[in-house]
């Protein structure tokens, strides 16, 4: 895959951690995932796509109203890549989570994403 397709990539999944129709997610989870990928971050060990999108409803519900970005570049080589992502309110200047994630291909679909959290907020 070249840059700009693990680019694509990338935007792709943010995408489909922004999009709260159930059907809809699910659709896209299905074209961007493989059948067997796996999500790992410090909360959540997801394998399969019905865990994965579990997942993903989960974060929207905790943070409803909010949305994930691509804030800079996409690295990648060897079917692989990194970057960081904002969740925040839709144009504030700060997001509330930080974190960057490590996603590995297989056949152009996502196998396994590492994800990790740079800022999170404050317990209360």
């Amino acid at each position: 895959m070249t840059n700009n397709d693990m680019t694509d990539l990338a935007q792709r999944y943010i995408d489909v951690w922004n999009e709260t129709d159930a059907d809809q997610r699910r659709a896209l989870i299905d074209q961007l995932y493989t059948e067997d990928a796996g999500y790992t971050d410090p909360l959540a060990d997801a394998r399969g796509r019905d865990a994965i999108d579990a997942t993903i409803a989960a974060v929207q519900q905790q943070f409803a109203g909010l949305e994930f970005s691509l804030p800079g570049p996409v690295d990648t080589h060897h079917g692989t890549a990194r970057f960081q992502w904002h969740l925040g309110a839709p144009g504030a200047e700060e997001p509330l989570v930080i974190g960057f994630d490590v996603a590995v291909t297989e056949a152009g679909r996502l196998h396994r994403v590492y994800g990790f959290l740079d800022k999170v907020p404050a317990a209360s």
